[in-house]
């Protein structure tokens, strides 16, 4: 008969009790024991709920209290030397020192696990790195599981994909480093027998990606020195086909192969046919990284001859892990009843992993209702008048190619910009947000309790917005923007104003440590009845005479940042977005806004993880960033932020974006992100972050002019700014203010070193 697993699971508590421990714990409010107690609880809620929707195992060692792959590097004793840290004595504490740095040593690198918003730290690996194993963490949350009388299936990231991600000082070095990180692996799975654990599900996500034939070789070389002594092997693989490695899937020692089929349904005969009878397929048939429901209807037609073909070999999962999704629908009491019926989230997705299973086995009679209910929910989005719009269809039906084209090429218009603004060499200037305070979020928190009127809840907001205006014009920055205290998120708050969205209550998702999001859900045709922000940038821009920048998401990650519709291209709905998104720009414009930074953090991360399909998705994605842009005249300045991603191979199509400045996310990497810019030759100005915003570590004057004096030697002084890595919303205003005070007297400093060299800014 067929089986039912889960890949993973959210860990951060329906009501974001991991997140609220953690920042009690690094706030000294709580001890370290408080903490461990909320882990367990949540350890054990999980265990329970994947038990009780009929699992036939609870998933273990998924639990991270800030990133898997920073757990795994310390369990296999891959600590960097600068933080002089003993693997044998690494606690959790220690694991809060590398991720968010300390006053002496910045924190670990972090980017985007594949094409998601999850953000995992880096590990820092070295020619020579020497593993060892410490992993009695991971076996308590293991064997606590079985106390609870739970059968267990453990879960480790594979050893190809744990190297393949992480950061060697030499690069073309870092395969010299798998055998012997082979050793710590084969060392855990025999621990792991020796508990007598059945099952391990091994990840190897770069599987859905392109695999050069040495790292191909090292998914051999891995999993045949993983061959004996251990438990039974469930190669786990998704977020994309692995069909283009199907001869090497075939030759690898395991027991078992998890294949995402939401994302890539086209694998799955080739793959059941080339796959031995004796193994176990795993079958991702249920969307774990997005909010639809399943068509069960349609899942049966699927699975039932693979049901007859493998019997009990036949497992059924969600495509991926369920760390991509909110908990459950439960806590949403607010949305409308018809979008309602067409969600699922992680534990709804559970029971409907148990529904294809009881319709396997039991027949479908046994599970009448809960078809007919899915039959109901696919007509009735399909037929909604929510979900289509004629005006959008129109609009979109009348895009020109002119409309995606600034009028001027930025030689030109850069002239303008700099004569209509006046700044110095060296513009400073922030990403946008600024802290979001106790003060701020009691204040949203009871105007949506209708406990604050509309208009005192506006002159909070504005308070807060000449608080902002007032210690920016302190510090001396040159270019201001008004904090962005009325913005819950960068994507909810706009998704909140525009057609075709809809917002949840509870619907939190981890973006990394205790940092979580609420992904907007877009189930319709996009369109925006209203201005949005011009109001607050306006009323900013009257209280200080130095320019202030409105501050928009851009639609690549308006559309990255939600959980989007999937009936219809995702290019689609980009140019909706963009649409709507370039009003918003007109009317600033309209309104005397000189500057307006269109933000695409997201830009990189949707990018496919194969490079055959590169081409088409920066087409599309620097195709709606420009259609959101290009309607302003040349004096008008447009900005972009991108941030924690990997740019050097896509550059042609960030210069393609032609935004008149870009700031970029590069002090964790000490500039190296620049260094491509550089080689480049990235026609537009710049800004690289001289600090590290995602982490309480202020850093030294001298830490921020280093890093500049860099970024002058790589890019020519004229085209940079300066400012931090991204937006302030995380943290405090005292830390704010000390960072900002010696990030613009960095500036400072290094403009009148430059203009003593006869550098100076170009009219």
């Amino acid at each position: 008969m067929a089986l039912t697993h889960t890949l993973g699971f959210p860990r951060v508590g329906e009501r974001r009790e991991l997140k609220f421990a953690l920042e009690s714990y690094w706030q000294g409010a709580t001890a370290l024991d408080t903490l461990e107690r909320v882990v367990a609880d949540l350890c054990e809620q999980r265990w329970r709920r994947q038990a009780d929707a009929g699992c036939s195992w609870v998933t273990s060692g998924d639990f991270a209290c800030y990133d898997l792959m920073l757990d795994h590097a310390a369990m296999f004793g891959a600590l960097p030397r600068r933080f002089g840290l003993d693997p044998s004595r690494f606690g959790l504490a220690d694991s809060f020192a590398l991720a968010r740095g300390t006053p002496e040593q910045p924190a670990l690198e972090m980017t985007k696990w594949f094409d998601t918003n999850y953000h995992y730290l880096v590990p820092e690996l070295e020619p020579g790195q020497t593993f060892s194993l410490h992993a009695s963490r991971y076996l308590a949350q293991l064997n606590a599981a079985r106390r609870a009388g739970h059968p267990v299936k453990a879960v480790l990231i594979g050893p190809v994909t744990f190297l393949r991600l992480s950061k060697c000082a030499v690069p073309d070095q870092k395969l010299s480093l798998l055998p012997a990180l082979l050793e710590v692996y084969a060392q855990l799975l025999d621990k792991l027998r020796h508990e007598g654990i059945e099952w391990v599900q091994i990840d190897e996500p770069v599987l859905a990606g392109d695999l050069e034939p040495e790292w191909q070789q090292a998914l051999r070389t891995a999993y045949h020195r993983l061959q004996s002594e251990r438990p039974r092997l469930l190669l786990a693989t998704y977020f994309g086909s692995v069909l283009p490695h199907l001869a090497l899937l075939t030759t690898l020692p395991v027991d078992g192969l998890h294949i995402d089929v939401v994302r890539a349904p086209e694998q799955l005969q080739p793959i059941a046919a080339a796959l031995p009878a004796t193994s176990v397929l795993s079958v991702g048939i249920v969307d774990g990284r997005n909010v639809w429901r399943c068509d069960l209807r349609r899942a049966l037609h699927t699975l039932r001859p693979l049901q007859v073909e493998r019997g009990e070999r036949l497992w059924l999962a969600p495509s991926c892990s369920l760390l991509h999704v909110p908990y459950s629908l439960d806590s949403e009491t607010r949305l409308g009843s018809q979008v309602r019926s067409w969600l699922a989230f992680a534990y709804e997705k559970l029971d409907e992993l148990e529904v294809l299973r009881r319709a396997l086995v039991e027949g479908e009679d046994s599970v009448t209702d809960a078809l007919t209910q899915s039959d109901t929910a696919v007509v009735s989005r399909q037929q909604s008048r929510l979900v289509h719009n004629d005006y959008v269809a129109k609009r979109q039906r009348a895009i020109d190619p002119s409309m995606s084209t600034r009028p001027s090429p930025f030689d030109a218009r850069i002239a303008r910009q700099r004569a209509a603004l006046s700044l110095p060499l060296l513009p400073t200037t922030t990403i946008g947000s600024f802290p979001q305070t106790p003060g701020i979020r009691a204040a949203r928190a009871a105007y949506k309790r209708h406990e604050l009127n509309a208009f005192d809840y506006l002159q909070a907001m504005r308070a807060e917005i000449a608080h902002a205006i007032r210690e920016q014009e302190r510090l001396g920055l040159d270019v201001l923007v008004h904090g962005e205290p009325e913005r819950n998120d960068m994507v909810e708050y706009f998704a909140e104003h525009l057609f075709g969205f809809a917002i949840t209550e509870q619907g939190w998702v981890q973006s990394y440590g205790s940092r979580c999001v609420k992904p907007p859900i877009l189930y319709g045709d996009i369109w925006r009845p209203d201005p949005i922000t011009v109001d607050t940038t306006r009323y900013a821009q009257s209280l200080t005479d130095k320019p202030v920048k409105g501050m928009l998401t851009g639609p690549v990650t308006m559309l990255q940042w939600s959980f989007v519709r999937d009936d219809q291209p995702r290019e689609q709905t980009a140019r909706q977005l963009a649409l709507a998104i370039r009003d918003e720009v007109g009317d600033l414009e309209k309104a005397g806004i000189r500057l307006v930074q269109i933000d695409e953090p997201a830009f990189r991360e949707g990018l496919p993880l194969r490079r055959d399909d590169w081409p088409h998705y920066l087409a599309w994605a620097v195709d709606a960033f420009k259609l959101a842009s290009c309607g302003v005249r040349d004096e008008t300045q447009i900005h972009t932020h991108m941030c924690y991603s990997e740019f050097n191979d896509i550059l042609p199509a960030i210069a393609a974006l032609d935004a008149d400045v870009i700031t970029i996310e590069t002090s964790r990497s000490n500039m190296e992100l620049l260094d491509g810019f550089a080689a480049y030759a990235y026609p537009n100005e710049i800004g690289p972050g001289v600090y590290d915003i995602h982490a309480p570590r202020v850093p030294s004057l001298d830490e921020m002019q280093r890093l500049l004096e860099r970024a002058c030697q790589v890019v020519p002084p004229q085209r940079l700014w300066v400012n931090p890595d991204c937006g302030l919303k995380t943290r405090r205003w005292p830390e704010t203010v000390a960072a900002l005070g010696s990030m613009v007297q960095a500036a400072r400093t290094m403009r009148a070193r430059l203009q003593e060299q006869g550098v100076d800014q170009p009219a």
